[in-house]
């Protein structure tokens, strides 16, 4: 380790938007995830870092990633906000980003930031960002690891899973999401696609989900 490197405190900046504790609502929300516990496709640590990996790897980790590595790199906005909405594969995937979106957005703006419209997370971090003197790829990384952890808590509260098999399921998965990561830094609306079907018919059919604890 070194000291030598000024201090940038634009990364406590992007830690705090990522944070559990800035009010986006995301406890609320499991990614599906609460239905492939329910049914028994996820029900130990091996098996949820096999499912967050599929979805990072092929599902709404790349997309969200490619989404918001295009507004970093400057593309119009709205379109970008548009091609979200497009790629959202179901109504609860679209509500669960949407609403954590306009969250993040609301309290951003609130805090003297940027004045941000509602809009798909990625999208709304990705404006925010914009501002920040940090590299594309570590806001990517930083974001994926929210997105992931988040899923980490839901699964160690529904299996239920132990907090420390939960941290080493978020460890194991910090080369996965740097992978995805690097991969986004070339994403174009022509090469953002995905390929998680299991994850996506998991998320309709939680729709129809009778009893749940999460929104999504």
């Amino acid at each position: 380790m070194t000291d030598a490197a000024p201090f940038n405190s634009d990364l406590l900046t992007l830690t705090q938007w990522l944070s559990p504790a800035f009010p986006l609502g995301s406890f609320a929300y499991s990614h599906a995830l609460e239905l492939a516990i329910s049914d028994g496709s996820v029900g130990d640590g091996a098996q949820l870092a096999r499912w967050l990996e599929d979805t990072l790897r092929f599902g709404a980790g790349r997309m969200d990633a490619g989404l918001l590595v295009m507004v970093l790199r400057g593309a119009k906005v709205d379109d970008i906000a548009d091609l979200a909405r497009a790629l959202a594969p179901t109504r609860e995937r679209w509500e669960e980003t949407f609403a954590q979106g306009t969250a993040f957005a609301r309290t951003v703006s609130s805090m003297g930031g940027e004045a941000i419209p509602a809009m798909a997370l990625p999208v709304a971090v990705g404006v925010a960002a914009r501002r920040l003197s940090l590299e594309t790829r570590d806001v990517a990384a930083l974001y994926l690891h929210s997105f992931t952890a988040n899923l980490v808590s839901a699964a160690v509260r529904f299996v239920p899973l132990g907090q420390t098999e939960g941290q080493r399921v978020l460890s194991g998965l910090h080369d996965v999401i740097g992978a995805v990561a690097s991969g986004a830094l070339g994403a174009t609306a022509d090469t953002l696609t995905s390929a998680a079907l299991a994850a996506d018919v998991t998320a309709a059919r939680h729709e129809e989900m009778p009893v749940r604890i999460f929104k999504t």
